[in-house]
């Protein structure tokens, strides 16, 4: 190269400052180093960069172009630092975390957004997981964290966030009208509709979760494909309360008068894969997860009694 990252950078502090007296100050140099700099550069690129005007040193039309390209190369400098003194300082440089589709997506979107803040180094690898694939992912080894139900031996984990589901239709769905309030559904009532089932994202161990036997089941592989089907009355499903409340609200989805069964609840874990190895990105993304759902969880609580 003939031009040093510390040339552009004194060529850069020059136009910021609008002159040399104030870019020496703030680069730590003198203004006769800078001087001497820029003629250099101007001499060995052999192209005029700046040019005064007045009291001031503006650009020339070849200076800025030049500068715009120079100024990414000093913007990869300084991450590259920066990246050098995380990595010092024990900061992972890839955190993956499995994440159950039935945790609250703007949760997630919400610590994640936090922590590419205080972390900008740190690649997320995320995992959106149904049943037992995030627990599939932890045991592998393949992620870093998960959040999963409870079941998964030999892993430290912390209680997170609890999760109701309950049974929803659409309101112009045909099994409301063979119902009353005098005379509340049973679960074999159901089997005569067609069920709609989140398939278990795990390769090696599959669960059918809540499945009734029907015949008219129909299998899909996201909780948000489901609940788009249940809104235009295609089928029943028992459905998390985290995906649907704002539809429960706005009665484009009406929970099932059942007499027993319309609703019950899980609670997500946060696990760790390994207990002895915890970096202080990964300590610093569980912080902002329980303290995501210790501020925010009355948002889910209650939700069938208050839509009442």
């Amino acid at each position: 190269m003939k031009v040093t990252l510390e040339q552009w950078r004194m060529l850069k502090a020059v136009v910021e400052h609008g002159g040399f007296a104030h870019a020496a100050e703030a680069v730590h140099k003198s203004q006769s180093s800078i001087h001497h700099a820029i003629q250099k550069m101007e001499s060995m690129l052999d192209v005029k960069l700046l040019e005064v005007k007045g009291r001031k040193a503006h650009l020339t039309d070849a200076g800025r172009l030049l500068l715009q390209r120079a100024e990414q190369l000093l913007e990869s400098a300084a991450n590259i630092d920066s990246l050098a003194a995380s990595l010092h300082a024990g900061v992972e440089p890839e955190i993956s975390i499995a994440v159950d589709q039935t945790f609250p997506p703007e949760y997630i979107s919400q610590v994640l957004e936090q922590f590419a803040h205080e972390y900008p180094n740190t690649r997320i690898q995320l995992y959106e997981t149904v049943l037992s694939g995030a627990s599939e992912a932890l045991i592998q080894g393949r992620v870093d964290l998960a959040i999963a139900g409870a079941g998964v031996s030999h892993f430290l984990a912390e209680p997170l966030f609890a999760v109701g589901f309950i049974a929803v239709a659409s309101p112009k769905h045909p099994l409301f009208n063979s119902c009353s309030e005098a005379e509340p559904l049973v679960i074999d009532d159901l089997t005569n509709f067609r069920q709609l089932v989140t398939r278990d994202s795990a390769l090696e161990q599959n669960i059918d979760s809540g499945w009734l036997k029907a015949d008219q089941r129909w299998t899909v592989s996201n909780i948000s494909t489901a609940v788009e089907m249940i809104s235009r009355g295609m089928g029943f499903a028992w459905v998390p309360v985290t995906r649907i409340r704002r539809a429960l609200e706005q009665g484009e989805l009406q929970p099932i008068p059942l007499q027993a069964g319309g609703s019950r609840s899980m609670m997500l874990q946060l696990y760790y894969a390994r207990q002895d190895s915890i970096g202080p990105g990964i300590k610093r993304l569980t912080e902002l997860l329980h303290g995501c759902c210790d501020e925010d969880r009355s948002k889910y609580s209650n939700t069938i009694s208050v839509i009442k």
